[in-house]
């Protein structure tokens, strides 16, 4: 039998309809991927589940990441508990998930344990109908560009509480790596890899680059 799900926009996320154990269960993996591959965001309503048992959904839809040893990450700025929480500040601004990896993860999944009183909204962007909507002269523009990614670039978009420095010295925080501006799934679709972690165009005067990386933002919030 097949999943509930129903489209929560026109470009971007699917609600599943679904309880606990029937998620669990795995026999759904292989839709949830592919739907995930098709809307980008999946919501999952009143599931509570642990972090034993997000790790065990999450390894139903795809294999876990294991390019390095932090398959689970603490959303806290306590720092006892996330020793990285300084770059939790870089979230506030547009981003993907670990460009500093040399395949960036499937998906990402994120269970709120206890929520702010106010704030903490997420917004998503479809960086496929990004793509698919550029002109065509911008498609040639952008298609074999390599970018440049840092978490430096990304925090100098948010106001933090202490200065920029001490943060890159303490968290050895430099350039991560290139990343192709134009991504070609497996699916044969093309996706922007963006988000204020691009530092710089390579191959491109500085200004120049930015300008288009800005553009090309901008272009992706809509």
């Amino acid at each position: 039998m097949s999943l509930n799900t129903r489209d929560l926009s026109p470009l971007i996320g699917s609600e599943v309809i679904a309880d606990a154990a029937t998620l669990l269960g795995g026999a759904h993996g292989a839709e949830l991927k592919a739907l995930l591959v098709e809307r980008g965001v999946l919501l999952f309503r009143d599931v509570h589940f642990d972090q034993d048992e997000l790790t065990a959904f999450a390894a139903t839809v795809s294999p876990l990441d294991t390019q390095d040893e932090q398959v689970k990450f603490e959303v806290t700025m306590d720092e006892k508990i996330n020793p990285l929480a300084l770059i939790l500040y870089g979230t506030r601004a547009w981003h993907m998930d670990r460009l500093d990896t040399p395949m960036p993860p499937l998906g990402t999944l994120l269970a709120p344990v206890v929520l702010s009183p106010e704030g903490g909204e997420t917004e998503f962007a479809n960086t496929y109908a990004a793509y698919d909507a550029l002109s065509d002269a911008d498609k040639a523009l952008v298609e074999d560009l390599q970018v440049e990614h840092s978490v430096v670039a990304q925090l100098r978009k948010v106001d933090l509480p202490a200065g920029l420095d001490p943060l890159v010295g303490r968290m050895g925080m430099g350039t991560w790596r290139s990343q192709p501006l134009v991504w070609r799934h497996a699916s044969g679709r093309k996706s922007l890899v963006l988000g204020w972690t691009a530092d710089k165009v390579l191959g491109m005067e500085e200004a120049e680059g930015k300008a288009l990386i800005e553009r090309l933002i901008a272009h992706a919030e809509q």
